[in-house]
């Protein structure tokens, strides 16, 4: 029993992956589709938090030794 649970489990799994033909590719490479939408604001941003807090890395939280941000 626990070993056909497995089997259907692996080919539920399976069934996900799918190959992606080269003129489908442009749907996926569209703006909206990507994880940072704004690249460089984001980039700007890390870059003046690093700035400000004379450190780099850790940018997943905010509010620094100041108390603002």
């Amino acid at each position: 029993m626990r070993r056909y649970f497995y089997l259907y489990l692996c080919l539920f799994i399976l069934s996900g992956c799918s190959s992606i033909s080269p003129w489908e590719r442009g749907t996926l490479a569209k703006e909206h589709m990507s994880l940072e939408p704004s690249p460089m604001q984001n980039s700007l941003r890390s870059h003046q938090y690093g700035s400000r807090e004379a450190a780099s890395g850790g940018s997943a939280s905010s509010g620094g030794g100041c108390g603002c941000y």
